[in-house]
């Protein structure tokens, strides 16, 4: 049995600080004694003078929140539920890469007493929980799972920069190594979001039902990107087809465009790689996953072509956006730097302008020098609208007009500007 002490109100420590561990922290800590883990210091420092990074968590928040953070591993003893938010990438040859899960184990493994809890909100594929994680802390803790200490697993659902979807107002899976630790962790999570508390049949069942969620997605927008190959070459719009099936009562409007982050791009990776150990090829998965991963390379190519029926070689481009998603700084397997390398490989000059992203985290990462500012932007061949950060969405013709130069080509990749009247000379293309 789950020790009882500390029943009412246990000492909870999240395991990774980032955009799912935070939130989710914070969270926590207005219902209980709620400790921060994170190994970048410098991470830490920023939490403690109120600062996010990833804009998840307000300022005043932070200040306010009664959550302790913190770098160092022995801050961590004498914990009764451990929360482990930590990524799960993938290799340079699409496999899982556990890493991360595996020292985030070792780490609390060292810290675990008996009668703990040990929860995983990591995307990883079935089994890896107990089968993987559980052995790691048995090791370094000498201690045994499920009888000295116990698993459980809640998947993350965090939306970067959905400030409506947030960790308090969705519903939370959760599941166990037995009906009492379920239960447990059911009545912890309910206190955030009002019970909305899903509990799943055992541990492998959570952690499949997370893994399809993102690889479903990644499917349907592989479908639409692949229906705009499709109608592109008949002179068709993506967003005028999509605009009237949509009227359809049980029509999936999934949009077009680059498919980065660190879910869909990851995730379907993380089950195909299931499917193989069962001896299962997993065709439409990986079919997806080709379609998506090319869309960078089909973008650049297309717009070399566009280019060049403009009578415009080695074009001056200015690409709007670099994140994987508007409106937040995350850089993570952004799909826009496809759409660069690509144009600098077909002998294009390519500018990059990001009001979000952090410049440091641009040029260390990926060797983008961010443009500071539009102030002083001037004569381009194309404007490239990869990313709709807000200030993009506020465009005017009068901006075009200062951007661009005499013959300009706007390719709008998330139709942004589908109604902006261009003066002669600039030409409007769209997925």
């Amino acid at each position: 049995m789950v020790s009882n002490n500390n029943n009412n109100s246990p000492k909870i420590a999240i395991i990774g600080l980032g955009y799912v561990g935070l939130p989710l922290a914070v969270a926590l800590a207005k219902h209980f004694p709620v400790t921060g883990f994170d190994i970048n210091e410098e991470r830490i420092i920023e939490l403690h003078s109120g600062v996010d990074r990833t804009g998840e968590v307000d300022t005043q928040t932070l200040r306010v929140s009664p959550l302790r953070t913190t770098s160092q591993p022995s801050d961590l003893r004498h914990q009764d539920i451990y929360i482990v938010t930590v990524p799960t990438p993938v290799t340079l040859d699409n496999l899982p890469d556990l890493t991360p899960l595996q020292k985030a184990s070792e780490t609390v493994g060292k810290a675990l007493k008996k009668g703990a809890i040990v929860v995983y909100e990591s995307t990883v594929y079935p089994g890896v929980t107990e089968d993987f994680c559980g052995s790691i802390l048995e090791k370094v803790s000498d201690l045994k799972a499920g009888q000295d200490f116990f698993l459980g697993y809640s998947p993350e659902r965090i939306n970067p920069g959905d400030k409506e979807h947030t960790v308090e107002r969705i519903t939370k899976v959760v599941a166990g190594q037995t009906i009492d630790v379920a239960n447990k962790l059911k009545a912890i999570y309910g206190k955030i979001n009002n019970d909305n508390i899903f509990v799943a049949k055992n541990i492998k069942t959570a952690e499949a039902a997370k893994v399809i969620e993102n690889a479903q997605r990644d499917i349907n927008i592989a479908f639409i990107n692949e229906i705009a190959t499709i109608v592109g070459k008949m002179n068709i719009s993506i967003y005028d087809v999509l605009e009237a099936a949509a009227t359809k009562w049980n029509f999936l409007n999934f949009k077009p465009g680059l498919v980065g982050g660190h879910c869909i791009g990851v995730d379907p990776y993380y089950l195909a790689y299931c499917a193989r150990k069962l001896n299962h090829e997993p065709e439409v998965i990986l079919a997806g996953r080709r379609t998506n991963e090319n869309m960078g390379s089909f973008i650049a190519n297309t717009l070399h072509q566009e280019l060049r029926k403009m009578d415009i070689d080695n074009a001056r481009i200015l690409i709007l956006g670099l994140t994987f998603k508007e409106d937040i700084p995350d850089l993570r397997n952004t799909k826009v730097i496809d759409v660069i390398n690509g144009l600098r490989a077909l002998g294009h000059y390519v500018d990059v302008h990001d009001p979000i992203a952090h410049p440091l985290e641009a040029y260390t990462h990926l060797e983008i020098p961010l443009l500071a500012t539009l102030e002083g932007a001037h004569h381009y061949d194309c404007i490239v609208g990869a990313v709709s950060h807000k200030p993009y969405l506020n465009f005017s013709t009068e901006i075009f007009k200062t951007l661009a130069n005499t013959e300009c080509l706007v390719a709008d990749l998330k139709n942004m500007w589908p109604h902006i009247e261009f003066p002669n000379g600039i030409r409007y293309w769209s997925l």
